[in-house]
């Protein structure tokens, strides 16, 4: 495990062993912390997250001194946030709206434990990140000495894959290897522990070399050459000719491997409409016509609707999730299934399979579409369904209502947007609204937490991602609840300059399990009404040197009010006053398949006798 190696070809990004003698520092004597900062340069890194300590010290005046010895435009920018829990939703907010590496750098002890829940959500939505932990000297290890913690321990079981430090001459490889375990494969978090010492020890830096890990770099390579074959292709192509009404299901992994191009081409050259998970939504542009939008929990009536009535279910990149699948013997009740993923424990763990197939969702969607370039079949009975679904089970709301509706929100911010912004949300009925209300015309513009469903993710992760993408506009859509837990993030805005809009949504409670409280625990509002707290949002942004601070309850007051927060030059916030009984719809509840959808009063639903002939089937439609 800790073998060095030269970097072979096909490890994307890092220097190989005919260009490592080309670097120019090789052979030079560097502590190990001036090692991490050209590792960081070298790996193209331009901001780095972080909150500082007395066991990273060495490697933050590293930061200092690398920053001081090169010319600006060659700094890696280092960005203070407020807590360390920030800084690693800061780092992924940056990778998710990259696909580049985000890292995050703290100290040991409650740095480190502070940034557990970042690590893990990245971790749980495969997201390519790194964390650098500082840690005691070897010798006090397992003394208990001053802000120690079992970093190793502690990660080993929500990380990717964790590094202890313990022989300074392996700090280059152990860096240079991080990144590469963060972002091959299925893509995921790697923690770096680094003992003070090692940080201060000298020795010879290289500019070349990885540790080498036999079975996972066999299986990196073997993926890397992955083709497919043309009795899988036949057999896929099979399947797809015997169906009357294929639809796609696509998921975070076709983001995550940049394979949205790729899908999008394999959707319009084969007329088959999509739907994606959460973490999918910008796989495709949502105002293109074979769009179906998100499916689940709290889908597009009309996209449960369509998996309902497929006939052949071509699932890329996804994972038959509970908030997806729900009741899985009844998801996709009529459907032959094709799962294609890159992760090979993926296939037929929640859902048996008809085909499948292991590869990242781009290089296979590529392959399939070549492989069926003389496929021929008319899918457009199918495409009129699916319009007709659209059309007959569209979102709406309470449209007469006196108080402001989140809805009619995120309805006009979408017609000043047009689906150009990148947003980032918090966890909760906010989170759902602008998954359904809002447009993503391009991929990597809608980040949040999925799997983890992190309160506190919407701010640091718009934060990161505004300094990715630095011309572009950044909006965190809020909820009350899940902004206070990392509000102090607030201030790193203003601290730096960053432009992001931050709207929230207030509805002066934690709504989403408010709702779950009133249709399944008979209104008892345990621990979820807000409507006592004494925050002062507004003012709070003030405080921290807001410009633009504001407060709306009146729905004439929306339009101008987002119109003026989305072109403010500097960052801005902007509270709106909602529903504090609005409910998100649909829901299909827990425990509940889609035939259970609750539409709530404004959704039409699907009348079962009529539309919904012979348990789920579309009957003689096709």
């Amino acid at each position: 495990m800790s073998k060095s190696k030269s970097a072979p070809a096909s490890h994307l990004g890092v220097a190989t062993a005919d260009t490592a003698a080309k670097h120019p520092l090789a052979g030079t004597t560097m502590s190990g912390s001036d090692m991490i900062m050209q590792v960081l340069a070298d790996e193209g890194v331009e901001v780095l997250f972080g909150y500082s300590g007395g066991a990273i010290l060495p490697t933050y005046d590293a930061v200092f001194r690398y920053n001081a010895a090169h010319p600006a435009d060659q700094e890696i920018r280092l960005i203070v946030p407020a807590s360390e829990q920030g800084s690693g939703f800061m780092a992924a907010g940056y990778a998710r709206s990259t696909g580049k590496v985000g890292v995050s750098m703290v100290t040991s002890g409650p740095g480190a434990t502070n940034s557990v829940t970042p690590v893990r959500d990245c971790q749980a939505d495969s997201i390519p990140m790194i964390l650098l932990c500082g840690q005691v000297p070897r010798a006090a290890i397992g003394t208990d000495a001053f802000q120690e913690a079992p970093v190793f321990n502690i990660f080993a079981s929500c990380a990717k894959h964790v590094f202890l430090v313990t022989d300074e001459t392996k700090i280059e490889e152990t860096m240079r290897s991080a990144f590469e375990l963060a972002r091959s494969g299925r893509p995921g978090p790697v923690v770096v522990d680094l003992p003070k010492d090692v940080q201060i020890a000298e020795g010879t830096f290289k500019g070349t070399g990885l540790l080498e890990f036999r079975g996972y770099d066999e299986r990196v390579e073997a993926m890397a050459d992955q083709k497919l074959d043309e009795k899988r292709a036949a057999a896929f192509f099979e399947l797809l000719s015997k169906s009357a009404r294929p639809l796609i299901y696509a998921g975070g992994g076709v983001i995550n491997s940049d394979g949205a191009q790729e899908l999008r081409h394999f959707a319009e050259r084969f007329g088959v409409p999509v739907v994606t998970t959460l973490m999918g939504i910008g796989a495709v542009d949502t105002t293109q016509d074979l769009s179906l939008r998100m499916l689940g929990m709290h889908g597009m009536a009309y996209a449960n609707y369509s998996v309902e009535d497929c006939d052949f279910l071509i699932a890329i990149g996804s994972r038959f999730d509970d908030r997806v699948a729900g009741q899985v013997n009844e998801f996709a009740p009529n459907a032959r299934i094709a799962h294609l993923d890159i992760d090979a424990s993926e296939i037929s763990k929640v859902k048996a399979v008809d085909w499948s197939w292991v590869c990242d969702a781009k290089r296979g969607l590529a392959q399939l579409t070549k492989s069926g370039a003389k496929f021929k079949k008319d899918f457009s009975k199918w495409q009129d369904h699916a319009r007709e679904l659209k059309k007959k089970h569209a979102l709406n709301y309470n449209r007469g209502a006196k108080m402001i509706q989140a809805e009619f929100v995120l309805e006009q911010l979408n017609e000043i947007t047009k689906g150009e912004a990148i947003v980032a949300t918090g966890v909760g009925q906010h989170q759902m609204w602008a998954a359904q209300y809002l447009d993503f015309v391009n991929p990597r513009t809608f980040l949040t937490s999925g799997s983890m469903g992190t309160m506190g993710f919407g701010l640091p992760a718009a934060i990161g991602a505004q300094l990715a993408n630095p011309g572009k506009l950044v909006i965190d859509v809020d909820g009350d609840g899940s902004i206070r837990m990392n509000l102090g993030e607030l201030e790193t805005l203003t601290n730096y300059g960053i432009p992001v809009k931050v709207l929230l949504i207030n509805n002066l409670g934690d709504g989403m399990v408010r709702q779950w409280q009133d249709l399944f625990y008979e209104n008892r509002y345990s621990g979820t009404d807000k409507t006592l707290h004494k925050k002062d949002f507004v003012k709070a942004c003030e405080a921290d040197g807001f410009e633009f601070s504001r407060r709306i309850s009146k729905a004439d007051e929306v339009r101008a009010a987002l119109e003026e927060f989305v072109t403010f030059e500097g960052p801005a916030f902007l509270e709106v006053m909602v529903d504090l009984h609005e409910h998100v719809y649909p829901m299909v509840g827990p425990g509940a398949g889609y035939k259970q959808m609750i539409t709530g009063p404004y959704i039409p639903a699907r009348d079962l006798g009529k539309d919904d002939k012979g348990g789920g089937s579309t009957g003689g439609m096709f």
